[in-house]
This record gives structure tokens, C-alpha cells and sequence, in this order.
């Protein structure tokens, strides 16, 4: 991306150099004129009322001056020209680049927003979305944000606002997927002034382009009111490519965001079905509550916040693969990191917090399992879920692991038997756990529940 820019800038210097080459010959062309006429003057002069060779002078002095400032003025102006469409490109490549990184809709879409006025310097804009036969208006900006929020109903007067989506301009343009240009709105039979009554935005020129995808336009977006004169076709060109760009970065923020959702739906499905289980009811969506006090407490980011909370709730989903009537031992309980593991690994979303629930029941001196990992050879996160679910088995009543003093589930655990689990895991501190995290965990689960 940045050689592409380099080059663009590289192109852009050569053409402003031959304009100020090319200035220059003209101002050159402009004082030979000037000295051939003088000279010619000069050789008449004897046969010239004075009177007429004074108006000559000064009528020659007046065409040079008008053409040098004319020539300036040209050159300026292209030169200026030249360097708006140059920062225009600069914006498109370096965004286009931008958004394709962007996972979060809403921050997509304000980005798109706000790149696409800059590009086109309008006073305002709307980016439209098709969803069924209605068009929803899923953001705003410029002065129709202004607007909208003046005229007292606050930004939710337009996003959110639905329109059919046959009607206004924008339904043409996602109809038809094509670019529309209009430099007077009200007098377009497809303006849709319901919109201006909304906002109290009285809109003038409109230039609309759709968001095209192979498989058909899903929205459009729409800009009013140049800052500057009407829009033009290089409007449209420079706009049309960024809406492309913009149309496939909705796309994957939208298939992104269904798998997330379906994430989190599986995740609870998992998590509930574990819960079946009579020993371990409730187990898992304690453990996730603890270790998120230890993860807010260590400022981990909310991606490694989320991470946690994800194996946190599937850390025993192994058990699913142990059959009650198979288990003699407690030996015979102790494959299920590695099955869980396995069942795990294989799914694309998951496959994040295999490794943490593979090794969530090692220990810190090595001797765990099922690998025999030590100390910071373990993942931090597992070391973590290894103190929480340690910590649960301790107070819970319904734990598969009971040792220390139980409490109801009804009732919130007693300071007895609190400090109780917190004597035991300061014991095992440099041996089962890693007693910094079981530092951290203490003086949290403190707070939380001792005060």
C-alpha cells in the first residue's frame, strides 16, 4: 500500500512539474511577443505619431499583463486540482485498505461514513442498508446528524429510520444498481422528501451510489449538498470504487459478527448441557465469574477478557465424552482436558481456547496432567481457571469435588467458608498453583464476596 502511494505521489509530482515547466514557456512565448513589438516599434517609431505609439504601448502592456496572470491563474488552479484528486486517492487507497481490517459493524460503518464525505466533500450523508423490502438508515453524519439533533429528537430521528424500499432516490439506485448524480433534488420525480421532514435538512444536490456485491446491491450510500458546487464525475468515479470496497467490508463484518452470534450460541448450549451433569451444575458459569474478577483486576484487554470467558464456560465440556457408568477411578476422570481438547480443536472458532482447556489441570511444580507442564510453561489462562475451579470445588455444594466447608447454593457463601478455600490455596501456592495468580485471585475474591 505505501509503494502504491509513493508512486501515485511520484506520478502527481511529474505532472505538477510539466505545468510549471509549461507556465513557464508561455510567460517566455508572452515577453518575446512583447520584445518583437517593441522592436518593430522601435524601427517605425519616426513614422508613428507619438500618441499612437503610446497606445500601442500601453494596449501591448495591458494583453501581456492579462496573459501572464491568466497563464498563473490556469496553472494554479490546475495544480490545485491536481492535488485535491491526489489527496482524494490517498484517502481511498490508505482506507480501502483500513476497513478490510475493521470486524466491528458499527465502527465500519461510521469509517465508511466518514471517509466517504471527506472524499466527497459533502455537507452531509446516509448510509442505507437493504434488510427485506425495507431500507434502514443504519448511519448518519455531517449535517444531517446536525440537523436531526437540532431540530430536537436526537440522532435516533434517523438511524434506525425505515423507508419502503421502492420509493427516493436511494431505492432507485439499489433498484436499478446504478450511480445517480442530481444537482437540483426537488425538482427529481424519485426525491424522497419525507426524509428532509425528519431531520429539518433541506436538501439540495444528491449524489447516491449503490453497494454492490456479485451476488446484488445491499444498500447504497447517499451524500447532499456539496460544500462546494454541485458533484461531478469524478465524484462519482472516486465514490463508486470506495463504495465497492465498502460493500465487501459489510459483507465479512456481517458473516464475522453471524459467526460470533452463532459462537455464543453454541457456547451456551455447551455450557448448559455440561450442567446436566448433578455434580457440576452451576460449575462452570462460576468458575467464568471468578476468572473474570482476575482478568479485569489484571487489565487484560476484552478480547483476552472474552478468550477467558469462552473456556472458562466449556473448561470440563470433556465430561460430555465420559460415560457415568465407565468411571471407577478418579483416574478415570482425568482424560477429560484432552477431550475436550479434541472436541474442541477441530472447530474454527474454538480452536483459541483448545490449548487453555487442555492444560487447565496441570500444575505449577509439573506435576500435572496431561502433559506435565511447569510454571510459565503452562498457559496463563490455564493456570487461572486451574485456581478458580479449585477455589469452586472448595465452597460449592454441588461440586464433583468437595473438600472444604460446603455452603447452600441459595446462600451467599460464609466468610468461614471463604476463608477457609483461601487458606487452602495459599498452602498449595508454588506447587499446584502459581501463587502470584493465586495472590490476585485472593484479594479479589475478597472483595467480591467479603465486603
Amino acid at each position: 500500500m505505501n509503494e502504491k502511494i509513493d508512486y501515485q505521489k511520484t506520478i502527481v509530482e511529474g505532472i505538477k512539474q510539466k505545468v510549471r515547466v509549461l507556465d513557464s514557456v508561455f510567460v517566455l512565448i508572452i515577453f518575446v511577443i512583447l520584445l518583437l513589438v517593441v522592436r518593430f516599434m522601435y524601427k517605425f517609431l519616426d513614422y508613428i505619431p507619438f500618441s499612437s505609439v503610446m497606445t500601442m504601448l500601453v494596449t501591448v502592456a495591458v494583453f501581456v499583463v492579462a496573459g501572464f496572470l491568466l497563464v498563473k491563474t490556469i496553472s494554479k488552479n490546475a495544480i490545485k486540482t491536481i492535488d485535491t484528486y491526489s489527496s482524494k486517492l490517498n484517502t481511498l487507497l490508505i482506507t480501502s485498505k483500513d476497513i478490510q481490517e475493521i470486524v466491528h459493524s458499527d465502527v465500519l460503518l461510521e469509517k465508511i461514513m466518514d471517509v466517504s464525505l471527506k472524499i466527497t466533500g459533502a455537507d452531509g450523508g446516509s448510509l442505507v442498508l437493504l434488510e427485506g423490502d425495507k431500507l434502514v438508515f443504519k448511519m448518519v453524519n455531517g449535517a444531517l446528524l446536525h440537523s436531526a439533533t437540532i431540530k430536537g429528537s436526537g440522532v435516533s430521528t434517523l438511524i434506525g429510520f425505515t423507508i419502503p424500499k421502492s420509493v427516493g432516490i436511494i431505492g432507485w439506485v439499489i433498484d436499478k444498481g446504478s450511480v445517480v448524480r442530481v444537482d437540483d433534488a426537488k425538482k427529481d420525480s424519485r426525491f424522497y422528501s419525507e426524509v428532509d421532514e425528519v431531520t429539518g435538512y433541506e436538501t439540495r444536490s444528491v449524489l447516491c451510489v449503490p453497494l454492490r456485491l456479485s451476488s446484488g446491491v445491499i444498500g447504497a450510500l447517499e451524500f447532499v449538498s456539496k460544500e462546494y458546487g454541485a458533484f461531478n464525475k469524478e465524484d462519482d468515479d472516486i465514490i463508486s470504487y470506495f463504495a465497492d470496497q465498502a460493500a465487501l467490508s459489510i459483507e465479512k463484518t456481517r458473516f464475522y459478527e453471524d459467526e460470533k452470534n452463532f459462537e455464543i450460541h453454541l457456547t451456551n448450549i455447551l455450557s448448559n448441557v455440561n450442567d446436566r451433569i448433578i455434580e457440576k451444575r452451576g460449575h462452570s458459569k462460576r468458575v467464568a465469574k471468578y476468572i473474570l474478577l482476575m482478568a479485569r483486576a489484571m487489565n487484560m484487554s476484552e478480547d483476552e477478557q472474552k478468550r477467558l470467558y469462552r473456556a472458562s464456560l466449556l473448561h470440563d465440556i470433556g465430561f460430555l465424552n465420559i460415560r457415568t457408568e465407565d468411571v471407577l477411578s478418579a483416574d478415570d476422570c482425568r482424560s477429560h482436558p484432552q477431550l475436550g481438547y479434541e472436541m474442541l480443536k477441530p472447530i474454527n472458532f474454538y480452536a483459541d481456547i483448545s490449548q487453555i482447556i487442555l492444560h487447565h489441570h496441570e500444575r505449577y511444580d509439573g506435576k500435572g496432567h496431561p502433559s506435565g507442564l511447569k510454571a510459565d510453561a503452562i498457559p496463563i489462562e490455564s493456570r487461572m481457571i486451574a485456581i478458580a475451579e479449585a477455589f469452586d470445588a472448595m465452597v460449592s455444594k454441588d461440586s464433583y469435588k468437595c473438600t472444604g466447608k460446603m455452603i447452600s447454593k441459595e446462600v451467599k457463601p460464609s466468610i468461614v467458608g471463604i476463608e477457609g478455600a483461601i487458606e487452602e490455596l495459599k498452602r498449595n501456592a508454588n506447587t499446584q498453583f502459581d501463587p502470584q495468580l493465586v495472590d490476585v485471585f485472593i484479594e479479589n475474591i475478597r472483595k467480591d464476596y467479603l465486603e
